[in-house]
């Protein structure tokens, strides 16, 4: 079994991963919306904190599974640095104490591997990677190893976008499940915002523009809180709709995940249905339970990467930003 720890931001989780049937055995997430949500978005040094108290809490709920661990996996990049740092030396500590080999993963790639948790990997997939800190278009062939960015956004990633609007509109932390459910009771055709690069033949995504579009609605006190959700949402998925359907002229894959936080989105989940539908590839998604932030999925990819005896060294270290 394989024992993953995450805490890239403000979830503390850990799990275990049966190897050889991929089987998730344990999974435990604390989460620290309420605390942060006081604040308007997540305060490092209130996250690291908690996280210190978080992880050795569920830790010891896994006590049972030490005897049969094969390997110590560990969220060391991207992510805030003060917080990544309290997994990654819990990781190391484990690692040591139990003379395991310890296995640094990259965030980014466990989201991809948030659609394989207890499943096998689709060798090739077209991948769409929404949350609150990216907004990417990756193609993965053949596995981890073998991951290409097709497009990434120039500034606001999408659920950035989401969270930064709700602060607009006085609304509580985090934004993205607030402005969607409010959007419910909004008429999405009230505003007019602007599509995003809507001209633009390049095949990459902003939000900046479509964010200040809305600070200028709120400001003209014209529009109900409903209202500017519903027609921001709707230009916000219009924007990355368009995008695709552009990626999609020269490459239309044979499957396409969604992943990341902002994927629990059903209103986008819907329109790439229907754009699923339409140019017929197979769309897969997350349960939405493993949207968010998750130790499931660093488990999930720490298996392969186990398999493939990619392991780090003590030494470690945490990267606030990475490449693929």
């Amino acid at each position: 079994m394989i024992l993953s720890i995450e805490s890239s931001c403000d979830d503390s989780s850990i799990a275990i991963t049966e190897i050889d049937s991929k089987k998730l055995l344990f999974h435990k997430k604390i989460s620290q919306e309420l605390e942060h949500s006081k604040y308007g978005g997540v305060v490092p040094e209130l996250a690291s904190r908690l996280h210190l108290e978080a992880l050795p809490k569920i830790l010891e709920e896994t006590k049972p599974f030490f005897k049969n661990l094969k390997a110590i996996a560990v969220t060391n990049a991207p992510g805030l640095s003060v917080t990544l740092n309290e997994g990654v030396m819990m990781a190391k500590a484990l690692s040591v104490s139990l003379n395991l080999p310890l296995i640094g993963v990259n965030h980014l790639i466990g989201h991809i591997y948030s659609v394989f948790i207890e499943k096998d990997v689709i060798d090739n997939i077209m991948i769409l990677l929404v949350s609150g800190g990216h907004t990417k278009v990756l193609e993965m062939k053949g596995g981890y190893t073998n991951i290409t960015e097709l497009a990434t956004t120039i500034d606001d990633s999408f659920g950035e976008s989401f969270d930064k609007v709700a602060k607009m509109l006085n609304l509580e932390y985090p934004g993205g499940p607030i402005i969607e459910k409010m959007a419910l009771n909004g008429n999405e055709n009230k505003i007019q915002f602007p599509i995003p690069l809507r001209q633009s033949s390049e095949i990459k995504f902003s939000y900046s523009g479509l964010k200040n579009a809305v600070r200028l609605a709120i400001e003209s006190g014209e529009y109900s809180k409903e209202d500017i959700a519903a027609s921001f949402q709707k230009a916000a998925i219009t924007h990355l709709m368009m995008k695709l359907k552009k990626l999609f002229k020269t490459k239309i894959p044979t499957n396409f995940a969604i992943v990341g936080g902002a994927s629990a989105n059903l209103k986008l989940r819907d329109e790439l249905q229907k754009m699923a539908e339409k140019y017929r590839f197979n769309l897969i998604y997350p349960e939405l339970k493993y949207c968010s932030d998750n130790a499931a999925m660093i488990g999930r990819i720490a298996v392969d990467m186990y398999k493939n005896k990619d392991f780090s060294n003590l030494d470690l270290e945490v990267k606030a930003r990475v490449e693929f």
